[in-house]
């Protein structure tokens, strides 16, 4: 007798929606075959489809069975098909008596029969929404995530003879549902605030002008000055996530099982902190199976690289393209796939090899050679793209014992929400929302320079020989520098906070 289910397969982090045939066949000996590119996990999960059954008290087909993951020419992975072929095995040998199924199942068998949660769930019931399925079944611990999705009812089952039960109709089982609101009011505080941070106010500053624009930034400055602790602030100070940017990034995290079970959503902006150690494929994403990397779990959010010189050049070199591009795209010899990437780089990197370079507190050891080979690990191209560079100095003892309140997060947010939405209203299309993501002919339309600007900027651009791409990131950051102020205008103040800005190519 054949059986046919629906379920899910993750190709990145993009659904596609599989059709299960189980066919028990009347004789042979008992044997399971799974055909359609399955990869090893698939494949074993025969061996858990029968010890589940058995153990639910079910009889296992004694006779030949074959298992079709259509479209064939698609590699399945993962253990969410384990509940679609159960489920298909015992309809097939007549146990389980159901009408027409057109729910969408996924799930991971437990031995004993327990349904065990299955990552990209999320991404599983935005495809079976947009393909037209009107219910999906899922592991319990799975349910608030796919009810997240508008659209699909969720029903979330912990075992195999659940599952049976509810699709012969002898269990009623409850639509699972969540509030969306209440799921951000609940998970959007931040432990952390910038008023832990003593002194470093043209540091602040700097942040808030990154954060107002979504620009990259660079800090420069000895051990010890706190770079760490602005950049693990710096989302404190950022817009809240909005639904549609929480949906995109929580699905990346529920593809690689970084999502807690707890959670449906990310409700903070995330911030990605990898160790300058981290190869190229975990940076960018890949493997044998393409799975997102750092820059793709930093999407709509922080990418904090600390140590910057210290991560291997060509390592560097290959967030140039995501930088400019907010994606990533991973190519293999039979497919591309592309990731979200689109963040603000946060880097943060001593000024010479004992990071106390034009220190005021501890005298520098280091040579110009050393100074200068040190510096050269990371090249011009990459520092053009990073929008600000600025000097984080160490902080001195009256300062760091000082009891004065310090600028809090709460206050720099209301400016760079602020900001935020003049430009919003600027652009208006949806597609470009932030100073950072302008293209050129928009640089032209909306970063016009008065006359003492354009020959502040053109003599900035011949003495410290600046390149094409300076000269925007320089236009975009007044721009952003003249919404914080509320002018329409940009004005010769802000074109020069710009230019300071770009300590780095003095020196590269």
């Amino acid at each position: 007798m054949l059986a046919r289910l629906h379920s899910v397969t993750l190709e990145g982090i993009e659904g596609i929606i599989c059709e299960v045939e189980v066919d028990v066949a009347r004789g042979g000996f008992e044997k399971s075959i799974i055909v359609g590119l399955p990869d090893t996990a698939v494949k074993e999960s025969t061996e858990r489809v029968k010890s589940a059954i058995i153990n639910c008290g079910y009889k296992y087909p004694k006779t030949q069975s074959l298992i079709n993951l259509a479209p064939a020419d698609v590699k399945k992975v993962g253990p969410a098909f384990d509940l679609p072929i159960a489920l298909g095995m015992l309809i097939g040998q007549g146990t389980l008596v159901a009408s027409s199924i057109r729910d969408i199942i996924v799930g991971e068998l437990a031995l004993d029969g327990r349904v065990r949660p299955v990552n990209g769930v999320l991404s599983m019931a935005m495809t079976a929404a947009e393909k037209g399925f009107s219910r999906m079944i899922v592991p319990s611990i799975n349910a608030k995530e796919a009810a997240v999705v508008q659209g699909i009812e969720v029903f979330g089952v912990g075992s195999l003879t659940q599952a049976v039960g509810f699709l012969s109709g002898q269990l009623l089982l409850e639509t699972t549902t969540v509030s969306v609101e209440e799921l951000f009011n609940v998970a959007s505080d931040y432990e952390v605030d910038f008023a832990d941070v003593k002194g470093q106010a043209s540091v602040k500053r700097a942040l808030t002008v990154a954060a107002a624009g979504e620009h990259n930034i660079m800090m420069i400055g000895p051990p010890g000055a706190g770079k760490t602790m602005l950049a693990q602030r710096l989302a404190t100070i950022l817009p809240s996530l909005s639904l549609e940017e929480s949906l995109e990034t929580t699905r990346v995290y529920s593809a690689v099982g970084l999502l807690d079970k707890d959670k449906a959503l990310l409700a903070i902006r995330p911030v990605r902190m990898p160790h300058h150690s981290a190869s190229g494929p975990a940076l960018i994403g890949g493997g044998t199976t393409p799975r997102p990397g750092e820059l793709s779990l930093a999407h709509f959010g922080i990418l904090f690289l600390d140590e910057f010189v210290e991560f291997p050049r060509h390592v560097l070199e290959m967030i140039r393209q995501p930088l400019e591009d907010g994606f990533v795209i991973v190519s293999r010899a039979k497919k591309t796939i592309r990731f979200p990437a689109q963040f603000m780089l946060v880097a943060a990197m001593n000024p010479c090899p004992c990071g106390y370079f034009g220190s005021a507190v501890r005298r520098c050891k280091c040579t110009p050679g050393q100074i200068g080979r040190y510096l050269s690990k990371v090249s011009g191209p990459l520092v053009d793209r990073i929008d600000i560079h600025i000097d984080v100095p160490a902080v001195g003892f009256t300062r760091l014992r000082s009891k004065s309140s310090q600028l809090d997060s709460a206050t720099i947010r209301a400016n760079v929400v602020r900001a935020r939405q003049v430009q919003a209203r600027r652009f208006g299309d949806g597609r470009i929302l932030t100073n950072a993501r302008m293209s050129h002919k928009q640089i032209e339309k909306f970063c016009r320079l008065d006359s003492a600007s354009e020959l502040m900027l053109k003599q900035a651009m011949f003495e410290f020989g600046l390149s094409a791409r300076a000269h925007d990131k320089i236009c975009k950051v007044s721009r952003t520098i003249a919404d914080l102020a509320g002018q329409e205008n940009i004005q010769p103040e802000h074109v020069a906070e710009a230019i300071s800005y770009r300590k780095l190519d003095r020196k590269l």
